[in-house]
């Protein structure tokens, strides 16, 4: 599938933007408005799996190499491009330092930004967060973020299917963003973004990482302390191109 070219053995990453199911209203999804058909769509491609990552108490759903569309040609998964199937080492690494840190979010508001998979939205939950928002642009990762919560015997959290880069920023105590700087178009408006957070409300910012290209040149650089490091397992790096560590950044701008 071609997310090979991001890091994941995938071949679907040109994959079509359209879909016969309906997606989530007004950029908002929630558990009781799931469609079935969608529901059942993602049920049924898609593997439990809690294996290979660097939280292995989590139970998420995603693509791997026994899913059928793992393997199929570009064009033939019927939304856009999959990209909340895999489980990024960025994600991994905050989801990590969440559960292994719960005082950071507990009794706090987060924002999961590029939420994904919904894994740190996940994290923060299950240590003590008051109010988390996990927002992706994808509708389908909003369907499958509720699945995931699901899975892990959580209430579903609330989703924003908007661009919120383009909305007025909320106020929250914590904001999480992990593998989100991989487009120089896209760091520089995040950067912005997050710098307006911190200034507006003392939002604290919190990146993960692999140590892409983009994010490692970009003058984000300057305003950031690394927190933690870890070594990704032997699949996640496989996937990975080759990346061996993940880390944790605080951003103070």
């Amino acid at each position: 599938m071609a997310l090979r070219a991001s890091g994941s053995g995938c071949r679907l990453l040109r994959a079509g933007r359209g879909g016969a199911f309906p997606l989530c209203p007004r950029g908002h999804c929630a558990g009781s408005s799931l469609d079935p058909a969608l529901k059942a769509f993602l049920e049924e491609n898609t593997e439990v799996t809690s294996r290979g990552s660097l939280t292995p108490e989590i139970q998420l759903r995603l693509l791997t190499p026994r899913c059928k569309f793992w393997w199929e040609k570009a064009g033939r998964w019927p939304h856009r491009e999959p990209y909340w199937a895999v489980y990024w080492p960025g994600g991994q690494a905050l989801s990590r330092y969440i559960l292994d840190n719960p005082d950071v979010v507990r009794g706090k508001s987060i924002l999961d930004l590029g939420s994904g998979c919904g894994a740190t939205a996940i994290a923060a939950k299950m240590s003590g967060a008051s109010r988390i928002l996990a927002n992706d642009i994808d509708p389908v990762a909003g369907v499958a973020i509720t699945l995931n919560c699901e899975l892990n015997q959580l209430d579903p959290v609330p989703i924003l299917t908007q661009d919120i880069l383009n909305l007025e920023r909320g106020r929250w105590d914590l904001v999480v963003l992990g593998d989100m700087f991989y487009d120089a178009d896209l760091a520089d408006r995040l950067h912005q973004w997050l710098k307006d957070c911190c200034w507006t409300h003392r939002t604290r910012v919190l990146i993960g990482d692999p140590g892409r290209p983009q994010f490692s040149v970009h003058s984000i650089q300057h305003q950031l302390h690394k927190v933690v490091d870890y070594p990704l397992t032997e699949s996640t790096r496989q996937d990975n191109n080759g990346l061996t560590t993940s880390s944790v950044w605080d951003f103070q701008p």
